[in-house]
Formats: structure tokens, sequence, C-alpha cells
């Protein structure tokens, strides 16, 4: 397990510079050995190549995620470049890639090799990946091609940073009790927690993350508060100052089409979605563009029956009407929410204790695949916040992997929610003795923001955060179910609009019955939720899915336009304001992620030109669904092992078409999408 105990965070410097010094030279003994090239000598030898420098990554990679303070920031502007430009020359490096276009023209054109399914995958795509790395461009458009990656690089750093310094800089501090109004008393302690750990400038503080920005702008009565909370958290890296994303923006933007010029495609979201389930921008946009005018169309309908209460509000209160801002959306929401469904969130908010809700998605392991999560103490944490499990199968009490949850919302944490692998699984039905890849089984984490409770008292979540916290179990789990033989097609490895298909299918056990009768209980009497509130929250499941998915899907949208721009002078700000205009997004709500804060785009190349991965991923997710519902319960022993045993076991041992065939008996049928969210006629 990682040796969190015995990371010294000035030597990580030093660190990555030996171990990519030594990564170099395993790769140069495989690239130009005098043995004629083979899989075993070539693609197998890359797969255990550089172990030592992916394990300092993982320690540094927690750090800068987990606990960026002090020299972090700087340690990670700096070794950044240098990963980058390791990567390009192992996958410039020309005598490795004669070796591996040799081997790939053996099995593929003149067939004088036969290898395992999963091996021959595993050969293409090495092929493939280091065509789309420039492997046979020249070597003078190699030299440009990794001045472009090293300088993203130090630009995504930059980007991510300043969105960290934004979030702890800009806080709500409140005085004044009155002002509290409508607000729970389990989000006022929690907010009076927050005030303590930032400096205690006032009694309570709404800090710049969606666990505390949320739950403040769906109940507090106070208007100017909730506008100041929300300009806070949605104008992150807009403010004009140093922390100012919006030159980076303009310029990763210039790189990304200049690499993708530079490698042969007409844009970086071409690039980008060659290895993607969708394939092309065009087939992205077009699921998308079958969902926007929906959405829209439910949203017009929302903020209609949230103007007609705020409009009486206003009457009876002798006010001039106010019109539905964005700040007001979450606010109102809640109060349609209470009249169509006789729902009041704030009822359902008690029965949602996060160690209550842990337990849950854990018995739904224990369920559905057999694993058990066992507390293991006195084990290496990097925080005192951490908690590790030993996995076990229920089965024969055999090991399946360490799972490590980090819950809470801290200085030096970065927001939102996330799932990482420290160690992938290899070596499946592999004897370790004779293995020709290590027998390795899978070490993932979960990462969160809650906001700690007072000395004493539950954690009280959100049901969106109770569903963020299935969703993010969803990816653990899929990394701990991975049988797979090699490190690069273990777990979560797989095309990005896969990906989030099993962490999303997950989220459906969350409103289980089986779930909320056992784990959603009352946190002062221990009382299960009630069988009528239970049946209020099924019948409002498609409540606000205009909200959900119009602030979700204008993001996908302008991330997939972006990325077809061929750059320039790109005034980021005209563009979003005019983008957002031209799809005809409702001003009544923000993006959900909007451009200068965006990570997921522009801190690395993840999801870039892929953040329409998650409504792809939906459209498998809402099938599959159907197909838990066809067979009567979500707990299906036969449905949930045939899960298993096509999607999570399987890594990208598999085409991701072929993959959810064989579980699903045909293809997608996408129309379920439509008939989740609500919106199917």
């Amino acid at each position: 397990m990682p040796p969190w105990n015995e990371v010294r965070v000035d030597e990580f410097g030093a660190a990555f510079d030996a171990a990519i010094e030594q990564a170099e030279k395993e790769i140069d003994q495989i690239a130009n050995q005098s043995a004629p090239p083979t899989f075993e000598n070539t693609i197998l030898a890359m797969e255990t190549a550089g172990e030592a420098l992916h394990r300092i990554e993982v320690l540094f990679d927690v750090h800068a995620g987990n606990l960026n303070l002090g020299p972090i920031p700087d340690l990670e502007r700096s070794i950044t470049p240098k990963l980058a430009a390791y990567s390009d020359s192992v996958t410039q490096n020309a005598e490795l890639f004669a070796r591996i276009e040799a081997i790939h023209e053996d099995v593929f054109e003149k067939k004088t090799v036969t290898l395992p399914d999963d091996a021959k995958r595993l050969l293409d795509e090495t092929f493939k990946n280091f065509v789309r790395r420039g492997a046979r461009l020249s070597p003078e458009d190699k030299s440009k091609l990794s001045q472009i990656n090293t300088r993203l690089a130090r630009l995504f750093t930059d980007f991510n940073q300043n969105v960290l310094e934004e979030e702890k800089g800009h806080v709500t501090w409140i005085d004044d009790e009155s002002r509290l109004s409508g607000v729970p008393q389990s989000s006022r302690d929690a907010m009076a927690v927050a005030a303590k750990e930032k400096g205690g400038k006032a009694k309570w503080a709404v800090t710049n993350t969606r666990s505390s920005m949320d739950p403040f702008l769906t109940n507090a009565d106070d208007r100017e508060l909730r506008e100041q909370v929300w300009r806070n958290y949605y104008f992150r890296g807009d403010n004009n100052d140093a922390h100012d994303n919006k030159a980076i923006i303009r310029e990763i933007l210039n790189l990304r089409a200049a690499r993708a010029k530079l490698l042969g495609y007409p844009t970086h979201a071409h690039w980008r979605m060659e290895s993607t389930m969708a394939g092309t921008p065009d087939r992205a946009m077009e699921l998308m563009m079958k969902v926007w005018p929906h959405a829209v169309q439910r949203v017009a309908t929302e903020v209609a029956d949230m103007q007609a209460i705020a409009d009486a509000e206003m009457q009876a209160a002798g006010k001039p009407k106010i019109k539905i801002e964005p700040w007001d959306y979450r606010y109102y929401a809640e109060k349609v929410r209470a009249e169509k469904y006789d729902l009041d969130m704030a009822e359902v908010r008690p029965y949602l204790q996060l160690d209550r809700l842990v337990e849950a998605m854990m018995w739904c392991a224990d369920e559905l695949f057999g694993f058990q999560f066992q507390p293991v103490g006195n084990l290496p944490i990097f925080h005192p916040d951490v908690t590790v499990y030993e996995v076990v199968q229920k089965s024969d009490g055999s090991h399946v992997g360490l799972f490590y949850l980090d819950p809470f919302a801290r200085e030096g944490k970065r927001s939102g929610a996330w799932m990482m692998d420290y160690r992938g699984q290899s070596g499946w039905d592999l004897d370790p003795a004779s293995a020709d890849v290590p027998v390795r089984t899978p070490i993932v984490s979960n990462n969160s923001n809650f906001v700690p409770a007072a000395d004493g008292k539950p954690v009280l979540i959100s049901w969106d955060d109770a569903t963020t916290l299935f969703h993010e179990f969803g990816h653990a789990l899929h990394g701990l179910s991975s049988r797979v033989h090699y490190p690069s097609q273990s777990g979560t490895n797989v095309a990005r609009d896969f990906v989030e298909f099993p962490s999303q299918v997950l989220e459906h056990w969350l409103s289980t019955p089986e779930v909320l009768t056992r784990y959603a209980t009352h946190y002062e009497t221990g009382e299960p939720m009630p069988k009528e509130l239970l049946d209020k929250i099924e019948a409002s499941s498609k409540f606000n899915s205009g909200f959900e998915t119009v602030e979700y899907l204008a993001c996908a949208i302008l991330d997939m336009q972006l990325h077809q721009l061929q750059a320039g002078d790109i005034d980021v700000s005209e563009f979003e304001k005019s983008a957002l205009a031209e799809i005809g997004m409702p001003d009544e709500l923000p993006m959900r992620h909007r451009l200068p804060h965006f990570s997921h785009l522009f801190s690395s190349d993840a999801y870039s030109a892929g953040y329409y991965s998650y409504l792809w991923s939906d459209a498998l997710t809402a099938d599959a669904a159907e197909m838990f519902v066809e067979a009567g319960s979500f707990f299906d022993e036969e449905t949930a092992a045939k899960l298993f045993d096509h999607i999570l076991s399987v890594g990208d041992t598999i085409d991701p078409v072929e993959t959810y065939r064989n579980f699903r008996g045909r293809d997608v049928d996408t129309e379920a999408l439509l008939r989740k969210r609500g919106f199917a006629n």
C-alpha cells in the first residue's frame, strides 16, 4: 500500500528526476534490444516499465489534489512539464515505435502471429495511441509537438491552482443570524464549523465549494445573500485579478488547435474523440441536440411554476415582483416541489447521514457482487480524515483490494468529488510464481468535499450529494471489480464516454426501497424514513430534470463547439455569452461549470471535447436500468451477475460497443435516456 508515512514533500522533485531517468532507461532497453520484436519483449515489457515513476506520481497526485498546501503548488508547476516531456519521449521514440509497428503488421496484416483477444486489443490500442500522439511525425514536428505539450502541462497547472485560490479566497461571512432564515440547523452547524476553520471572521461562513453553496442557495430566504454566494461560486477564475483564467484558456485553446493540425486532425475535438465510442464530434452533438430542446422546454415549464409562486409571495408581502434569476432557481424549485409533490427536501436531509449512506453503498456492493468492506486501522494514511477498508470476497474471504475514503472538505483540497486508482489490478488468472505481468489487486479511493459537522453530530447531506457519493463509489467498484491480465486494460482504463456508465448505474441504488428503508434513518430518532416520504421521493424523481439537464448539457455543448474552433484570439467571455445565446440557453440558470473554472476541460486534456461523455454514458445507464426494472428488482442476482461479468470486470479487453451488447443482448436504446429524464413523448 502507499507509504504515506514515509513521504517527505521536499524530496518530490529529486525523486521525480530519479524515477524519470530510471523509466527512460527501461524504455531504451526495450527499444534498442537486439532481439527481433515480439509481443512479449516489447508490448508486455512496456506494461511493466516505469513502475517507480508511476508510484511516485500516485503519491504526488494525492498531495496535489487532497493536500495542495505549502510547496506543493510550486512543485506541481515544475514537475508536470517534466512528465509531459517524458511521455513525449516514449511515444516519439522511433526505435520503439518501429518494433510496435512491426508486431502490429505481423498480427493484423501478415497474420503470421496469433495472439489471444485481450493481447491483440492491447497491441492495437498501443499502436493507435502512438500514431495519435505523433509517432509518425518528422523529427522537426516531434520537437514542435513536445514544446506544445510541455507548455500545456504548465498551463493546466496554473489553471488548476487559480481555481484553488479562488475557492480559498472568496468566502461569504455572516454574523447576523436573522440572515440565516430558512437554512436548516444542520447546515447552520456546518457553516459554524467552516467559519472556525476559515479563521473565525464571523459566526457562520459559506465556503466557495458546491457542497457549501448548493444547500445555501436551496434554503436561504435572504435573496441578497443568495446572490452573493452565487456570484462567488460562479465567477471563480473570472474576477480580472491575479487568479483570472481567461488568458490561460485562450492560450490552451490555441495550443490544442495547433497540436491537432500538426497531428493531421481538423480540430482538437476530432483528435480527442477518435478513440471514443462516439468516434466523431458530429455523433456526440447529434445525441446532445436530441435531448437539448426537450430540456429547454422543461426549464420553461419549471420557471413558469417558480415565477407564479414568487409573484404570489411578493404580492402577499406588498413588494414589487421579481424575475427568477440564477440565484433564485434552487430556492423556488424547492417551493414548487413542496407545492406539487408535498415534498420539502429539508424533510429528507435529516435521514441522509453520511456515515449511514457509506454503510448503504457498501451494503449494495455486498448484495450485488459479494464485496465486503472491513475497516483497517493502524495503516499509513495521508490525513486523519481518511479511512481505509480492506475489500474481501464474501464467498471465500479472499482479498479483493483496498478502498480509501476521504470525505471532507479542507484547505488545499480541490473541490468536487472524484475517484482515483492508486494501483490498477493486473495478472488475473496467472500463477504468481510464473506470471509474465505482476499479479496485483487494486487500490482505489473516493474523495469528496462534505462539510464536517459540529463535534458529536452526524454529517447530514443533500439528496444530490448522496447521489454523487454513490456515483463515485460506482467508479471505485469498477476499479475493484477488474479481472484482466494487463495493467493498461484494467478497471477504469476504458473509453472516456464509457467510463461514466458504471458509476451512473450505481446512482440508481440510492433510491431503492431496500436502501432507503435500511439506511435512511433519522439522525435524532433513529426511525427509518416513513413510507409516505419514500413515495413522495419516488413521485418527484423526474422533478427539476430541466434544470439538471440544461446546466450540464450547456457545458457539454460549449465544450464541443469550443474545441472545433480554429482558435485564434478568442474572447472567452464573449464566446461563452454568444454561444449560449445561440443555442437558446435560458437566462434563469447558468452552466454548471462556467469556462473560467471548468477544470474538466482546462486542468488537463482528460475531459476536453469529452464532457458530453456523461450524457453518452447515461444513455447506456438508462437502458441498463430498464433491464433491472424488467427483471423485477435492482438487486436481481442474474442481472447483477451480467453487469459484473460483462461490464465491471472486463476493463478495456473488449470494445465497449461489444461489451455493452454482451451485457444487454442488443445495442443501446437511446430512447431510454429520454424516458429516464421524463422527456419522452
